[in-house]
């Protein structure tokens, strides 16, 4: 083989330059933030999607701020904290108005010792009665006068418990003669004396026992003289009923004669029962609910009607075995000198005595024995 000339060596067969890839040079990295937003045409990660929206809302709000919802939220917030300090503050007032509404309550419940309360009384019960009415128009008006500090007159209710007012007065009398004498009957005093002393004028275990227990109350400040004397009906009721011995029939004569409260009827008591089946011509005697429904519109001074009804049983019982205080004359009342000379006595019994026999006793516990 000879040398190849020029012209030879350029027929050989050559290698393909674009064989290999181009070599690319590298070119500098944009900024995103320059870049063309419609040159990114290539599918993108579906998790780049999110990212958008923060870019957006990231030039949006130094835009836009001021009329975004931030101020709405703070209006919202603003306006729910007042709609709830306006609402705090009525329910508050609420509260205030019926807690001083309870407390005024007491001085709306004039006693019947107050001046011409008994004449309201007779007024009101004379227009929404006319069948009381004839019995008022018959005998002279009631009396309630003031008596003992409260404590002194719930202990003396428990001495007369089931006794007669003879015995009953005998053993209050030594009992106050142990105290040291009428003004010196206080919880402090009751405290210091021994269930051998009571025992020794004639006081049983039991009784004792209430006795200590409604002085301890006192002691230990559950009841006072002060708070008695100014709780509403029915708190007074729940309070006096938590000592032993004092039943509901109990109260209500205290709430009657030794607190004057005008609109208390003792539903239970034979006495005001037996007065309103004689008042209305009823065959039996009627029920506590019965007798509920009956003397509804005596109220706010039923106190007085059953005063009332006290003095009609006293007087059926005078004329039926002449022993009571008054007679009946043709079915209406007829008072007699006997109405005024023993009412006091009666209203005293009827305070702290319990009697067992005789229907013309005024103030007769009932029936069932709950005292």
């Amino acid at each position: 083989m000879g040398e190849q000339t020029p012209a030879q060596i350029d027929d050989l067969p050559k290698p393909e330059s674009h064989s290999l890839p181009p070599i690319e040079t590298p070119k500098p990295r944009q900024d995103s933030s320059d870049a063309d937003p419609e040159i990114p045409h290539a599918p993108q990660n579906p998790s780049k999607i999110p990212i958008r929206p923060q870019k957006i809302r990231k030039l949006s709000t130094s835009t836009e701020k001021p009329s975004i919802s931030l101020p709405s939220v703070d209006d919202s917030s603003a306006s729910a904290s007042s709609s709830l300090a306006l609402c705090a503050s009525t329910a508050k007032n609420r509260r205030r108005s019926a807690s001083q509404a309870s407390r005024a309550l007491p001085l709306i419940m004039k006693p019947l010792t107050v001046e011409g309360e008994i004449e309201s009384a007779i007024r009101h019960l004379r227009a929404a009665d006319p069948v009381l009415a004839l019995l008022i128009d018959t005998l002279p008006p009631p009396e309630f006068t003031e008596r003992l500090p409260p404590f002194h007159a719930l202990a003396k209710s428990i001495l007369y418990q089931q006794l007669a007012l003879k015995a009953g007065t005998t053993i209050y009398n030594r009992f106050m003669a142990l105290c040291g004498g009428s003004d010196s009957v206080s919880p402090d005093t009751v405290l210091t004396l021994t269930p051998q002393q009571l025992k020794q004028i004639g006081v049983s275990g039991r009784k004792a026992s209430y006795i200590y227990d409604l002085a301890n109350k006192y002691k230990s400040g559950i009841l006072s003289d002060d708070m008695v004397v100014k709780m509403d009906d029915k708190s007074l009721f729940t309070m006096l009923t938590m000592v032993k011995g004092i039943g509901s029939w109990s109260v209500q004569m205290f709430m009657m004669f030794s607190l004057q409260r005008p609109d208390i009827l003792p539903v239970s008591d034979l006495g005001v029962r037996k007065g309103v089946q004689i008042l209305y011509g009823l065959d039996e005697l009627p029920k506590p609910s019965q007798l509920e429904q009956l003397c509804e519109k005596w109220r706010p001074y039923r106190s007085v009607g059953a005063w009332y009804m006290w003095r009609i049983t006293d007087a059926k019982a005078a004329a039926q075995g002449g022993a009571g205080s008054g007679g009946l004359e043709g079915g209406v009342v007829q008072p007699l000198q006997q109405i005024e000379t023993r009412q006091d006595g009666h209203q005293h019994q009827l305070q702290f005595v319990e009697p067992v026999n005789g229907i013309g006793n005024m103030g007769r516990a009932p029936l069932d024995g709950n005292r």
